[in-house]
């Protein structure tokens, strides 16, 4: 028995859920996305909410069971509000400026790192040491945010690099005479 699989999940005000044979569609003003339901499990919408259910009792239909249903609540939750990661970059030169359609990144390198924005995700860095991204695929969002930081993780001993906002990185105490 799925704990997440059995809750609808709720249509937020401004939202609008269809269903075509397995291709459930949610439109909101951030956008509109889409998700190929799994032949294991049935979607479902009924008086405001979107109710999964497996087909059968395989192991495979118990797991898209709860899959599913936080795809889809990703899905209405994306278009409906959005979703933001936050980085922020430690170190002594390093900062970072949105460009046009390109993040300008100074890491330490002997040249500068030009990531381009993609089409469906916003970039907005409101000091040179933040970076805010924020979109309707929460997917999408993590991706982008881990590539950016994939230039310059942190580092143990200083901390310097980029990292989430909410990461905590343990630090190394460094050789001793």
């Amino acid at each position: 028995m799925s704990r997440i699989g059995n809750n609808p999940v709720p249509i937020p005000q401004g939202v609008d859920v269809q269903l075509a044979g397995q291709n459930l569609t949610a439109k909101g003003r951030l956008g509109v996305l889409s998700l190929v339901v799994s032949n294991d499990v049935t979607a479902t919408i009924a008086d405001g909410s979107v109710t999964i259910a497996p087909k059968d009792e395989s192991k495979r239909a118990r797991a898209m069971w709860g899959t599913t249903r936080a795809l889809i609540n990703n899905m209405v939750t994306g278009v409906g509000a959005g979703f933001t990661r936050n980085l922020e970059i430690n170190g002594v030169g390093y900062r970072a400026a949105v460009q046009g359609n390109n993040l300008n990144l100074q890491l330490g390198y002997s040249h500068d790192v030009v990531y381009p924005v993609p089409s469906d995700v916003k970039i907005v860095c409101e000091r040179p040491t933040a970076i805010t991204i924020t979109g309707a695929d929460r997917q999408r969002v993590g991706q982008v945010a881990a590539e950016i930081r994939a230039f310059r993780p942190p580092e143990p001993y200083k901390g310097k690099g980029i990292k989430y906002s909410d990461e905590i990185v343990r630090r190394k105490e460094g050789k001793k005479k």
